[in-house]
């Protein structure tokens, strides 16, 4: 039976030590000018709206060396290290792609075997929509209920499976409202932002669906996903993200990212699997830093079912 943890308890407590993470992103030059989440409500589309140099090692062959070299030396020194997985989700396109739908999330994570979920639910709203899916086999949770990963896929594996779920997002509805406020408001007060804004993202998701890279984990577990969500974000970023405040893109994947860390510090046992379950477009952000940490060996959904 799987169980509910939460580090820290609600996300207002979370937010005390994000602010370490942004001053960190302050020094190294990169608070406010980089990317973002859907500027319409999260969980429509492909991500919440929320590198390319020619001499980079691609991430997927960082990956896979990583893992290998891992695997090599568990044979000679030591316990195994934790694994981290970073699965995209596409939250309401999880009800319509043939190549992503709910039974190929079901598919990934029995295959997978994570002894957490670290998901993108908000610490104040996972045991009320659990508990209500427990008893009525529905979720009517707000928050929750718009991401069928949760409820359709990864709710009912509960019973059949042994994990620890561990809820992650920084969203507050506060937030949330102020940022559809602002956006809103900005379309006529600040149009050629906005017009900036909606042009990458649209850029971006055409690119995503040329390159046959959308709507299938083959393609959105890549490095070339990563870039082209990273480059289409950087105008939101770059111009919304300060006057946003807490809900800019850098800010909120801060706040996500300060509840993941506190997740990993606090279960420090060898061999333990963790999955992240978030929007696809949140992905890269949280790569670039787990890319940093060296306790642990990143691995991407496929390397459990083959791809």
């Amino acid at each position: 039976m799987s169980e509910i943890r939460t580090y820290p308890k609600t996300a207002n407590e979370a937010r005390t030590s994000v602010g370490a993470v942004l001053r960190t992103l302050e020094t190294s030059g990169k608070t406010s000018r980089t990317q973002k989440p859907n500027p319409r409500p999260a969980g429509i589309g492909i991500g919440s709206r929320e590198k390319g140099g020619s001499t980079a090692v691609p991430r997927w062959l960082a990956l896979c060396v990583g893992a290998a070299f891992a695997s090599w030396c568990l044979g000679c020194a030591g316990p195994p290290q934790r694994e981290v997985v970073v699965m995209g989700m596409i939250h309401g396109g999880h009800q319509t792609s043939e190549r992503y739908g709910i039974d190929t999330v079901k598919r990934y994570v029995r295959a997978i075997k994570p002894n957490f979920i670290l998901c993108e639910i908000p610490p104040d709203r996972l045991k009320a929509a659990l508990t209500e899916f427990r008893q009525t086999g529905a979720v009517t949770e707000s928050r929750v209920r718009r991401f069928p990963e949760y409820v359709q896929a990864i709710f009912p594996l509960i019973e059949e499976m042994d994990f620890v779920i561990v809820p992650c997002a920084g969203w507050t509805q506060e937030m949330s409202d102020d940022r559809r406020a602002k956006l809103e408001l900005w379309e006529t007060t600040r149009p050629e932002a906005s017009q900036e804004v909606d042009r990458a993202e649209q850029a971006a998701e055409q690119e995503i669906e040329d390159r046959g890279l959308g709507a299938d984990p083959l393609g959105i577990h890549t490095d070339a996903y990563d870039e082209i969500v990273k480059r289409g974000l950087e105008p939101y970023n770059r111009l919304f993200n300060d006057d946003l405040g807490a809900g800019g893109w850098d800010h909120i994947n801060a706040a996500h990212y300060a509840l993941i860390e506190a997740a990993l510090d606090t279960h420090q046992g060898a061999g333990q699997r963790f999955l992240i379950t978030f929007g696809s477009w949140h992905k890269y952000w949280f790569l670039e830093k787990l890319e940093k940490r060296r306790d642990i060996v990143l691995r991407r959904p496929q390397d459990y079912l083959g791809g």
